[in-house]
């Protein structure tokens, strides 16, 4: 019997060394019989991590984030550890509001922006291991008005599909309409006008199909999406900081006021309120709550002696279910997104759990976890994306897996994370023409347009120039002549930051295209 133990261990491993050496997709193919009679052996990460390498890098981490601080100028962040199911760093650096003394700590609340998925993609995990819905619902089982452009994929796309973005919604799908006021149910029954790519094999970011998955999961549940969000995780976490109400995080004495760049300085001039999109960047929470998340998450959908989410339906979420970045060289490697997570392997062989969070208006956020070593850090910013966030926790994941920071990882970031906060519009960098041709006639312009994306939008002339209104919010723009009927005017929004610059032209047949409102075709408004 020994003997054939070992020879049965031999022939394993041998089978393993092939499979490893061969692609085992490829050697499972073409035998007649599995390999392996049980499970699979275990992953090995490239890179071995020593004992004590996590504790020195949670101790170098008040120095990373000083110094990160200090390069960005962000004015708050919040930093949490976990490891081994217990939170090993907790601490808040800067202040809640510039201006104010007030300081920022581990129990400090923030926006999270879009690190609200993954906690939305845990919700949804709950209620389909209690045997609400299941990822392969189809989204109008329980919405039935929601429709997408294509019949077919209407009755067709899945949870899963809107919550991994393959759903062939356009990038960002909505947002614009949420810019100008549409509330939830609003915005979502217009994604039905919006041009599809192919169905479940491209890739693109959707706040609002997203939103729509989630809507739909809520009603099966019989809850509002913000109740049961409370009732299957954040309750049973413990998290009682965390909300997906504005108005709860509004109320909340201990939280972090936005803040965009003017000038040189920081300043807290806006206030984003997400609400309509809720389950994609709705959720505020603290770096204290936010550590509960990550352990329950690391260990299986297990916290404090209890199953929170059933590990079988926990486990999509976390797992790579769509391409989100393809390689762009032979020996890059892909990035990939399950359901609200983004998922990856970094260059220690380890797979990571990680998302970001941006508001144009002032929140930069980011979480990442190794479940190989039980270990992921969230960090939570009170500014406009700067990478400061990125930065942190990618030097703290270099530190734990190879023991020092691989790379100046905010000059890689920074950039990148600019251009959230860019000003948008096809006027953009441009001037008006030296001696421009005239408009008509101010009245000429006057009236309402509408479309059926947009609604309806209103040129009324005021003093010597026209104004824009727009939107369920009524936004009003003041134009300036450009050239001709062409004029400009400077949106102000999360999707339009300061220095925006867009132009409204009318045309001959009582036309007026917007040119910031021009992504997927619905920028021209008609004359009534």
């Amino acid at each position: 019997m020994k003997d054939q133990a070992l020879m049965s261990d031999r022939q394993v491993a041998r089978d393993f060394r092939m499979a490893a050496r061969l692609g085992i997709a490829m050697l499972l193919a073409s035998v007649a019989t599995p390999l392996f009679a049980g499970p699979l052996p275990p992953q090995v990460a490239g890179v071995a991590i020593p004992d004590g390498q996590i504790d020195r890098a949670v101790a170098g981490l008040d120095g990373i984030a000083e110094t990160i601080m200090k390069q960005s100028g962000v004015p708050g962040m919040a930093i949490a550890v976990v490891q081994d199911g217990r939170t090993v760093y907790a601490k808040g650096f800067g202040v809640r509001k510039v201006g104010d003394p007030a300081p920022v700590d581990a129990d400090t609340v923030f926006q999270v922006a879009s690190l609200s998925k993954s906690l939305a993609g845990s919700v949804v995990a709950h209620e389909v291991g209690t045997g609400v819905v299941a990822w392969d619902t189809p989204v109008v089982a329980h919405l039935p008005w929601f429709a997408l452009k294509d019949p077919w994929v209407t009755q067709h796309v899945t949870i899963a599909d809107l919550f991994s973005h393959r759903s062939g919604l356009p990038e960002h799908a909505g947002d614009s309409l949420e810019d100008i006021g549409f509330d939830r149910r609003a915005v979502l029954e217009r994604l039905r006008l919006l041009p599809l790519d192919s169905f479940r094999d491209t890739y693109a970011y959707t706040n609002f199909g997203l939103t729509a998955a989630a809507e739909s999961v809520a009603v099966a549940a019989g809850k509002s999406w913000a109740d049961l969000a409370d009732e299957a995780l954040y309750q049973p976490l413990g998290m009682t900081s965390t909300s997906s109400r504005f108005a709860d995080f509004e109320k909340r004495p201990d939280r972090a006021f936005g803040h965009v760049k003017v000038g040189d300085s920081y300043l807290p001039k806006y206030q984003r309120q997400p609400d309509a999109q809720s389950p994609a960047g709705g959720v505020s929470s603290s770096v204290n709550d936010l550590a509960r998340w990550m352990s329950m998450i690391l260990a299986n959908g297990e916290f404090g002696g209890k199953q929170i989410i059933a590990e079988d339906a926990l486990l999509p979420a976390i797992s790579a279910e769509m391409i989100s970045s393809p390689s762009y060289a032979v020996d890059a490697r892909p990035g990939f997104y399950g359901y609200g997570f983004g998922v990856g392997i970094t260059p220690s062989g380890r797979v990571m759990l990680s998302h970001s969070g941006a508001f144009a208006l002032g929140a930069g956020t980011y979480y990442a976890m190794l479940p190989s070593a039980h270990v992921g850090i969230v960090v939570l910013t009170n500014a406009a994306p700067t990478g400061a966030a990125e930065s942190i926790g990618a030097s703290f994941m270099d530190l734990v897996q190879f023991g020092t920071v691989t790379e100046d990882w905010f000059s890689l970031y920074g950039p990148r994370l600019a251009a959230v906060s860019a000003p948008a519009g096809d006027l953009v960098g441009k001037s008006p023409p030296d001696d421009p041709a005239p408009a008509a006639k101010l009245a000429s312009y006057v009236g309402v347009y509408a479309n059926p994306y947009f609604g309806e939008a209103e040129i009324t002339e005021v003093g010597d120039h026209l104004q824009l209104t727009i939107g369920p919010a009524a936004r009003t723009y003041p134009l300036s002549h450009w050239d001709g009927a062409t004029f400009s005017i400077r949106p102000s929004s999360e999707n339009q930051p300061d220095g925006s610059l867009s132009s409204i032209a009318f045309g001959p047949a009582g036309e007026m295209t917007i040119g910031y409102l021009g992504q997927n075709g619905f920028g021209r408004l008609t004359r009534r």
